[in-house]
């Protein structure tokens, strides 16, 4: 990666809708002289574009889960069953006493609360020894995060787990999983 690379991705990265004749301009080259680069850059797995939802004008709420996971098969299994989970926006798995968190989203407390108890929970895999939920207050310095949104429905979520025989979900306390036919929510 070169000057020029990293002067796209900040241009990029400031606004995800320039014209390649203005990051031409702004590196010193032409339209398709940015193009190739940017073109190089994604092939080479360096930069991805996307995407990303603003939680504060969609009234998203987020919140960090830390999980103490037992053992390195149980982390394997637990990420491979939520890879496509739509409410995950993030999984870190760091060292200490809590080895895995995870960075996720509800529409409202009470998809929040069933998110991180019900039997599509984090909590409720094998595995894991301790869990804490950390409702996010606030974000600073940039509201939009990288939110799945799944334009063709399924009848069970992807973690395998049924939305319209939940309790929660009957009883109006639960939105249910936004990549299934039960979905209520606005995503």
């Amino acid at each position: 990666m070169d000057e020029r690379d990293r002067k796209i991705i900040s241009i990029l990265q400031r606004s995800g809708r320039p014209t390649l004749s203005e990051i031409g301009e702004a590196i010193g080259m032409s339209a398709m002289g940015a193009k190739k680069r940017i073109h190089r850059l994604e092939s080479k797995n360096m930069v991805r574009l996307t995407t990303l939802l603003n939680t504060e004008k969609l009234g998203v709420l987020t919140a960090i889960l830390a999980m103490e996971v037992e053992s390195s098969a149980a982390l394997e299994r637990l990420l491979k069953k939520f890879e496509n989970c739509p409410r995950i926006i993030k999984f870190f798995v760091t060292t200490g006493g809590y080895n895995l968190f995870a960075l996720i989203w509800a529409e409202d407390l009470h998809s929040l609360e069933s998110v991180t108890l019900e039997k599509c929970s984090l909590r409720a895999q094998p595995g894991i020894r301790r869990y804490e939920v950390y409702p996010v207050q606030g974000i600073h310095y940039d509201p939009f995060l990288e939110i799945r949104v799944v334009a063709d429905k399924v009848s069970s979520a992807p973690c395998g787990v049924d939305c319209g025989s939940c309790s929660r979900y009957r009883t109006g306390k639960c939105l249910a999983c936004p990549a299934t036919v039960y979905y209520r929510g606005k995503l």
